[in-house]
């Protein structure tokens, strides 16, 4: 098997859209990150939700010359909090919000945050998912209200064409994952802790480098095989 390069044991996920207006949303999304409308603001918007608050039964043994850094299998469970986060592409500058609760009436509180942070800017572009809570009745009169502001909807199952997702997994690799938390408090702090330094010292523009068309034709590939 290693002579031949067969990893047989190597195994990965996928899941390909039924959206029927799956070409269309990719154009759409991919020609914002490519193309983005000149004056404008384009973010990329989406929550983590139900992150843990996790401690630890017993003190962590920490790294040292020929051992890596030990902690128990099981933990305390102390909460957890949701993360709404709205990524700019054209700098990586993410604006955060961390809530009780998931619903509409907390993206909407997260709308006017993004609308008092964004007064400059004379359009704002946000991609975001197809979850309920963003389609409300009171989302869009929201939106009615706030002319500048227009929605770009990903495919459904498609959550890899939203950028904020990379940074959800920087995030989670250094902020959470190997974290112990004793409150819920402690566990928002580290969050907070974390975009303050993301935007200060490693915020950077995003770059998408595939076009709409090399997508879809990867996309279609993988149908017929599925098929």
């Amino acid at each position: 098997w290693s002579t031949a390069g067969l990893k047989p044991h190597r195994l990965r996920t996928f899941k390909i859209s039924r959206d029927p207006r799956f070409a269309e949303k990719v154009v759409d999304v991919v020609g914002l990150y490519l193309n983005p409308p000149e004056n404008a603001l384009v973010l990329s918007v989406d929550e983590k939700t139900q992150i843990q608050a996790l401690d630890r039964t017993q003190p962590m043994l920490p790294l040292r010359p020929g051992q890596v850094e030990r902690r128990t299998h099981d933990y305390k469970r102390h909460g957890t909090t949701n993360l709404y986060a709205a990524f700019d592409i054209a700098n990586g500058q993410v604006i955060g919000k961390t809530t009780k609760r998931h619903r509409a009436e907390e993206f909407l509180e997260f709308l006017n945050l993004i609308n008092q942070k964004t007064r400059s800017a004379p359009a704002v572009h946000v991609i975001l998912d197809n979850s309920s809570t963003h389609k409300t009745a009171e989302v869009r009169a929201w939106l009615d209200a706030h002319p500048r502001f227009h929605f770009h909807f990903t495919p459904t199952s498609a959550s890899w064409l939203n950028a904020v997702e990379t940074w959800f997994s920087s995030l989670e690799r250094r902020a959470i994952r190997r974290g112990v938390f004793t409150s819920v408090g402690a566990l928002k702090d580290a969050i907070h802790n974390y975009i303050k330094a993301h935007n200060s010292e490693y915020a950077k523009p995003f770059v998408w480098t595939k076009d709409a068309e090399t997508i879809l034709a990867a996309v279609e590939r993988a149908r017929r095989i599925a098929e």
